[in-house]
């Protein structure tokens, strides 16, 4: 297939406003590219590369070739050479690197260029974020989405679900293929995520009959696989981070378990069971290996089980998944539970948690499944202070003591219609001298274009703002801005496509505005 087809659809779906005409011109790329290239374009036309990273930054996309005059390079080609761009190391990489990538653009025409450089730098914002894109699947293969939203699930990834889906019956492909992807012990899966309610009679409200309150923690989100005396840890992003929590291997695998998929938290705990800042425990996370840097013990309170002595749980209602888990693991290793029906009793649950130092409580309903991936209605958070998690936009220079450093933001709530983010305020307040300068070389790497002292960048970096209310604004899209918004930390555990939404900002408007 052709990459000018790719370009040309990427055009087409970013000037289409409605999420049925982006799926359709989708739906017609996938049918054009076939089985076989279906997992790149997939990955393209949702701005992503299937290496992720090449080490290719914006500076390398300042100066290019002349383009060329007709159409000729294939969406393999490309892909084959962003790889090989991917692996060069050592010394001289750098120009290599480049060398290679101009031989790309030389071969690419003024539109194709264009499209590489937004999908290299991040850019691209058309629209096609995973939830559509996995319609557009299902659309091009005349299979039902929700054989495909399951095994994109189940795979952690729509590449090889679309490969799987466009194949057809005839060639082992189809609804059989599909539903051939299992939850396997040893590869992790998206996991569930909460929805959003101002308070816990709000939450409850929602769920019918008795609900399970459990305690949030400011911790980091892990995914723990067990095969026989194997013990893997997940983050919630899918990266591997095993060799880096001895306390947590060695806890787990002492429980002599045959096989297991859990779902948890990791979390440092002070002696007296209040929790250290979460910078402690990301901090502790991100340390290579278990030599490097201060040795702060995390303690792992899990919540769920996906799997168990070889049986999969995932479709199993809650109430049967933690029976499951508590059968299967200590009391000291549980997430503290409640269920009631009793909203006074509940309340008391999130006192209780707050003033041991957590965030709040998730307010589970008992029937519902584990929706792997997707923002379940059947999990709602609570917190005691208005919290968000936005996308960095662009950052201004700032003036003063401030002078040479990125300091006030441009904040996005995701727009899961269009795609792109939805501009909602902006704020240099919570920045301390640290994450000035860590901020600075981050937003700088991550710079697509400057307008005079406004810097736009990719935007890939979540942040959880904290605010004090929502009040109506002509000056931003929505008719909504933030008010008195601060930073409390940059959630490096999250990606864009799991920033809290423009929708979920709006039903929180008439709760926390004044």
């Amino acid at each position: 297939m052709l990459l000018s087809e790719i370009a040309r659809t990427s055009a087409e779906v970013a000037a289409e406003p409605g999420r049925k005409a982006k799926v359709n011109a989708l739906a017609g790329a996938l049918r054009a590219a076939g089985a076989g290239d279906a997992a790149v374009v997939v990955a393209y036309l949702s701005g992503e590369l299937p290496q992720r990273q090449i080490g290719v930054g914006y500076a390398a996309l300042r100066e290019l070739p002349p383009p060329a005059a007709e159409p000729a390079l294939t969406v393999a080609e490309v892909d084959a050479a962003f790889g090989e761009i991917g692996a060069v190391s050592g010394a001289g990489s750098v120009a290599r690197r480049r060398e290679l990538l101009h031989a790309v653009f030389a071969r690419a025409t003024r539109a194709e260029q264009e499209f590489l450089v937004r999908l290299l730098s991040g850019d691209l914002r058309q629209g096609a974020l995973d939830g559509v894109m996995t319609d557009a699947v299902a659309t091009a293969a005349g299979v039902p989405l929700a054989e495909v939203r399951r095994a994109a699930m189940l795979r952690g990834a729509l590449g090889p679900v679309a490969v799987a889906a466009l194949a057809g019956e005839a060639d082992g492909g189809g609804v059989p293929a599909l539903r051939a992807f299992m939850l396997e012990v040893g590869r992790p899966v998206r996991p569930m995520l909460a929805a959003s309610a101002p308070t816990v009679a709000d939450a409850m409200a929602k769920i019918e009959g008795p609900a399970a309150v459990e305690w949030k923690l400011d911790g980091v989100r892990a995914q723990i696989h067990v095969r026989g005396g194997e013990v893997r840890v997940f983050t919630r992003t899918l990266d591997e981070i095993t060799s880096r929590l001895p306390e947590i291997t060695g806890a787990v695998g002492a429980l002599g378990l045959r096989d297991a998929v859990f779902d948890g938290e990791l979390i440092a705990l002070r002696e007296d069971g209040r929790p250290h800042p979460f910078q402690v425990t990301a901090a502790r996370t991100a340390t290579r290996t278990a030599k490097d840097g201060p040795q702060v013990p995390l303690s792992l309170f899990l919540f769920d089980v996906l799997r168990l002595d070889g049986a999969d749980l995932l479709d199993r209602p809650d109430a049967e998944r933690h029976a499951a888990l508590a059968e299967a693991v200590p009391a000291s290793l549980l997430m503290p539970r409640t269920v009631t029906a009793d909203v006074a009793e509940a309340e008391k649950v999130f006192a209780d948690a707050v003033a041991r130092g957590h965030e709040g409580v998730v307010v589970k309903s008992p029937a519902t499944p584990y929706a792997a991936g997707r923002r379940g209605a059947g999990w709602i958070k609570v917190k005691p202070r208005h919290t968000l998690d936005l996308v960095v936009l662009a950052a201004e220079w700032g003036n003063g003591r401030r002078r040479g450093y990125l300091s006030n933001l441009h904040l996005g709530a995701r727009d899961p219609e269009t795609g792109g983010f939805v501009m909602l305020g902006k704020t240099f307040k919570g920045l301390t001298d640290e994450l000035l300068a860590w901020q600075t070389e981050r937003l700088r790497a991550l710079a697509v274009r400057e307008d005079g002292h406004v810097v736009h960048v990719r935007p890939e970096l979540v942040v959880e703002i904290a605010f004090d209310g929502l009040q109506t604004s002509p000056r931003y899209p929505a008719g909504l801005a933030l008010r008195f918004a601060r930073v409390l930390r940059y959630r490096p555990d999250k990606n864009a496509g799991e920033a809290d939404t423009i929708d979920m900002v709006r039903a929180l408007a008439p709760v926390v505005s004044d």
